[in-house]
C-alpha cells in the first residue's frame, strides 16, 4: 500500500494539470463545471471554477491518468478492506459485492457520455464491476461454503 499512495498521488497530480485546460475552454463550462455550478452558481469568469471539475475535464477529454487514479484508488480500497476483513469472509463477500455494485452504478451514470473519456469509463467500470463481482463469487463458493480445495 506504501508503494502505491506515490503513484496515486502523482496521477492526481497530473489529472488536476491536465484539467486545468478547462480554464482555457469557455463553451465547456457549462457541461464540465458540475461542481462549480453547484457551489457558485453559473460560471461567469475562471476565477469561478472549482479545482475539482478538473478531474471532470480531464476524465472527459484525457482520460489516462484519471484512469490510473481509479484504477491506483481502487486498489488501495481493495488491499485496505482485504488486511481489515481477512478473518471474516461474510464481511468480505459483502464488500466485494457493494464495490461491484459501485462500479455497475458508476457504469450506468456514466454510459451515456458521448466524450472519449466517458467511452473509457464506462468499459473501466464495467470491467471493475464484473472483477469484484466475481472475486465475491469466489469467496462464497470456494471460502464459505466450505469447497476450498486449493490446500491439497
Amino acid at each position: 500500500m506504501v508503494f502505491l499512495l506515490p503513484y496515486f498521488f502523482f496521477f492526481t497530480l497530473l489529472a488536476w494539470y491536465e484539467g486545468s485546460a478547462l480554464l482555457d475552454v469557455q463553451w465547456e463550462w457549462k457541461y464540465t463545471a458540475f461542481f462549480s455550478n453547484v457551489i457558485n452558481g453559473a460560471v461567469k469568469k475562471e476565477s469561478d471554477i472549482s479545482q475539482l471539475d478538473f478531474f471532470i475535464y480531464a476524465a472527459k477529454f484525457r482520460p489516462v491518468f484519471p484512469i490510473f487514479m481509479v484504477l491506483t484508488f481502487s486498489y488501495i480500497v481493495t488491499i485496505s478492506a482485504k488486511l481489515i476483513l481477512k478473518n471474516s469472509y461474510n464481511k468480505l463477500i459483502l464488500f466485494y459485492s457493494l464495490f461491484g455494485l459501485l462500479f455497475f452504478f458508476l457504469t450506468v451514470f456514466v454510459s451515456d457520455s458521448p466524450t472519449i473519456g466517458g467511452k473509457y469509463f464506462t468499459i473501466l467500470f464495467i470491467i471493475l464491476s464484473i472483477i469484484n463481482f466475481t472475486i465475491s463469487l469466489y469467496h462464497y463458493i470456494f471460502r464459505v461454503r466450505g469447497m476450498d480445495n486449493t490446500k491439497m
